[in-house]
């Protein structure tokens, strides 16, 4: 019977195949599996801890425009520039958007505790500066910039490579709708 075997598969042009020659190649199918599910799993569990944390997706530069409303209700169309640095809990951010008769140039560094975010803000261009409070995680945050006679409510939402930045405030500087991408 096992000549027989072997007989058609030389007529076929095939090499016999034993018992240990399948036991073989099932073991190097096994390990070539193996090998890649291990890869597979590290590289989610990578890129799954990278997008993780307070400041998922924020990392790196973006730009985009928006419009600013100033108090006597003009609107003035923005052109912005964002940059995040994060360090685990912390991050550094600076936004700068020009109109044509409008500027601002914000930043903030800001420290997250489960989900308590809290830091100071400077705009550079009116040199003033104030703490900033809020909550979030996730890319998303809800943050009020104050100093003395200022108070803001700031947005913050990141889906994948879009940001929305939403600003409300008290003073000429009425608020903000910004869209960046990166």
């Amino acid at each position: 019977m096992a000549h027989q075997q072997a007989y058609r598969a030389a007529v076929d042009g095939k090499r016999p195949v034993s018992k240990a020659s399948r036991l073989t190649e099932t073991f190097a199918y096994s390990r070539r599996l193996a090998c890649a599910a291990a890869v597979f799993f590290a590289t989610s569990t990578a890129v799954g801890h990278a997008q993780s944390g307070p400041y998922a997706g924020m990392a790196g530069n973006w730009s985009g425009g928006g419009i600013a409303t100033l108090d006597d209700g003009s609107r003035e169309r923005l052109r912005c520039r964002a940059s995040y640095q994060v360090a685990g809990p912390k991050m550094t951010m600076s936004l700068t958007c020009a109109s044509d008769a409008y500027k601002f140039n914000l930043g903030a560094e800001v420290v997250d505790q489960a989900g308590q975010v809290t830091g100071s803000w400077t705009e550079s261009s009116r040199n003033i500066s104030g703490i900033l409070q809020g909550r979030g995680g996730g890319g998303n945050f809800q943050v009020v910039a104050t100093t003395a006679g200022f108070n803001a409510n700031i947005s913050l939402r990141t889906v994948g490579n879009k940001q929305t930045v939403t600003m409300r405030a008290d003073s000429v500087f009425r608020g903000a709708d910004i869209s960046l991408s990166k």
